[in-house]
């Protein structure tokens, strides 16, 4: 109550202990500005109410919440689609939601008005059995399980009598930099390609033993593909070049070193080039040639190595490749 509003209050008051016309016309403007609070109570109910209710229809909630495939095993890309029934079209964002497993939130991305997909990564060092996702930012979370099953990756022993290269500081804070890249557009439409025409050597997920002893943390993330110095490497999908990386600056175990974004949180990397045929900010066509295979860096003899990384994890390239992520 505002200060003139308690003097009125007051000065009606002192009324009631008087007689006549003058007390009779106090009373009644008293009851009209008790009827005029009333009044004012209302509509401010009704204000907080109406608040209330579009604060509301701009919360979405889920409709339905999917991941494929059904049956993922150690090294697969799992796609989730989630469907909202948010209303806000003023504020879009306001409604996309975010994924979480394995306690890591991975962010989503509209692929239609109030559809939204997340790219979530597993990889040979995770725990086969069941797992929970849960959507997070859209009313109440929904959550779906699925069962992770076991592989069986090849294993290699590598016996070391000391000598090769480490890598440096420098490559490493640059690839490191580069895998964490999730940038909001999507370059790639339906399946990878090959990019490299060469003998598939070492496949993804062999996990090695050094001099006897299992390297606990250690899988080979990607596919080596053997051919001849010189040979071509093609872009797998569309993407932009954002690491251009070469051994006589600095990349030592990489050797000459391409990486490409594909867009929402999707790079390749390239590595062991005796050619670099793009430079960072060119846009590459999916069966674009980019380089040549070699043996730069910690090479054993010539061959392309190329990493798929899904949200700055290694997954295995081949459902790229077969069955593609729309």
């Amino acid at each position: 109550m505002s200060i003139s509003s308690l003097h009125r209050l007051l000065g009606r008051l002192s009324c009631l202990g008087g007689l006549g016309e003058q007390c009779w016309n106090g009373w009644m403007g008293w009851k009209q500005w008790l009827w005029a609070q009333r009044r004012w109570g209302i509509v401010s109910l009704a204000i907080v109410t109406l608040l209330s209710v579009l604060n509301s229809a701009a919360v979405s909630s889920i409709v339905s919440l999917q991941a494929s495939p059904t049956n993922p095993q150690l090294g697969d890309t799992i796609s989730v689609f989630i469907q909202t029934d948010a209303t806000d079209e003023a504020q879009p964002d306001a409604a996309q939601p975010t994924v979480v497993m394995n306690q890591k939130t991975y962010p989503t991305f509209a692929i239609a008005p109030h559809q939204f997909r997340a790219l979530l990564p597993t990889t040979p060092l995770d725990r086969p059995g069941q797992f929970r996702i849960q959507v997070n930012g859209t009313g109440e979370p929904k959550t779906t399980a699925l069962q992770l099953r076991d592989r069986d990756f090849p294993t290699q022993s590598i016996w070391l009598s000391g000598g090769g290269s480490d890598g440096t500081d420098y490559e490493f804070d640059k690839v490191d930099a580069f895998k964490a890249i999730v940038s909001p557009e999507k370059f790639w439409n339906g399946k990878f390609q090959r990019p490299s025409q060469g003998e598939i050597s070492t496949v993804y997920g062999v996990r090695r033993y050094y001099n006897g002893e299992f390297a606990q943390d250690y899988f080979h993330r990607g596919v080596d593909y053997a051919a001849g110095t010189g040979s071509p490497v093609v872009a797998p999908a569309a993407g932009k070049v954002v690491l251009v990386g070469r051994e006589a600056d600095g990349f030592t175990l990489h050797g000459n070193t391409i990486g490409v974004d594909h867009g929402q949180g999707v790079t390749s990397i390239f590595i062991h080039l005796s050619r670099i045929d793009v430079k960072e900010g060119d846009f590459v066509q999916i069966g674009q040639p980019i380089g040549a295979v070699g043996s730069t860096g910690a090479a054993t003899g010539p061959h392309l190595h190329w990493g798929l990384y899904v949200n700055g994890q290694s997954v295995d390239p081949v459902p790229w490749r077969y069955n593609g992520f729309e």
